[in-house]
């Protein structure tokens, strides 16, 4: 496959192009379903780009919405084609969050509140392996390298010279991230001292940004629970919040939606620690776990 083809955001171009044919035409997706003998349900996750679509799909659908543009249904149909493609993860074989994955790849930027872990995306080698040990207790140890090993392939995104779309240029990364999360000891002190440390090397650079929330600064927007805002280059990729669940992910992407998570990211970054306090703060943090070993 390309590098430059992604399949995931390639479904959801698609989605939103039969969905607009199947508006245009004044049609809901029951009446589309009926038509088909498909579900409802069907026409949604196609529309969403959550689902596979075919050709056959594109076809089907054109022939109920009338499309007499043989350009338009062609180039609907290569884009089915390319969603089928693979992305890079998959040859990592089932990963639980791989419509995730498939969006952070070709997303521009990522904003993210963290409230118990460090971020993916920031975290080192044997902080993920001794994170993902803990937060799945039955994983097998294969499973365990596979999930570290995809999370290690992700932050290539971080480096314009590992990127696999290179004129997208490294990912702008924004993380707040929970007091508590540099405070839970995921290993031993000297992990987290290595773990702390590579974190403030991360957020030297200039297209990453990392702040704290103390907990002294109490009740705050992001009290309920960890998001994601992901944002993408091509104005036609509406922005995305990801929610991360235990056995299914939460997906949002309509404006009224985007727009409060966005709002409430806002006040998360105007109340956490800056730049510089947050390097201070994560130090001091530093600091207390070297005493734990002396």
């Amino acid at each position: 496959m390309a590098s430059n083809v992604n399949p995931t955001v390639r479904r959801r171009r698609l989605g939103m192009e039969l969905r607009k044919l199947r508006e245009d035409k004044g049609m809901t997706a029951e009446q589309v379903a009926e038509r088909l003998l498909v579900s409802q349900s069907k026409i949604s996750r196609l529309e969403n780009g959550r689902r596979s679509i075919s050709q056959r799909d594109v076809r089907d659908l054109c022939d109920v919405y009338e499309v007499e543009d043989r350009r338009l249904v062609d180039s609907l149909m290569q884009m089915a084609k390319d969603s089928r493609q693979q992305g890079w993860w998959h040859a990592f074989g089932d990963i639980p969050y791989s419509v995730y994955i498939g969006l952070e790849t070709d997303a521009a930027s990522l904003r993210t509140y963290e409230p118990l872990v460090i971020p993916g995306l920031l975290q080192t080698t044997e902080y993920a392996q001794s994170l993902v040990r803990g937060a799945w207790p039955e994983t097998a140890p294969a499973d365990v390298d596979k999930r570290v090993q995809v999370r290690m392939h992700r932050q290539k995104r971080l480096s314009e010279a590992d990127n696999n779309n290179p004129e997208l240029g490294p990912l702008r990364l924004w993380a707040v991230i929970d007091e508590a999360a540099l405070r839970r000891q995921v290993g031993d002190a000297q992990l987290m001292i290595r773990q702390l440390q590579y974190l403030i090397e991360q957020s030297e650079q200039p297209h990453v940004t990392v702040q704290v929330m103390p907990f002294a600064l109490g009740a705050h927007p992001g009290v309920n629970g960890q998001y994601a805002i992901l944002e993408f280059p091509d104005a036609s990729d509406s922005t995305v919040v990801y929610i991360e669940g235990v056995t299914s992910d939460l997906y949002l992407e309509k404006a009224n939606d985007v727009q409060k998570y966005s709002v409430m990211y806002e006040h998360l970054r105007a109340q956490a620690l800056n730049v510089d306090q947050t390097r201070n703060f994560i130090s001091d943090i530093i600091d207390a776990y070297a005493g734990k070993t002396a």
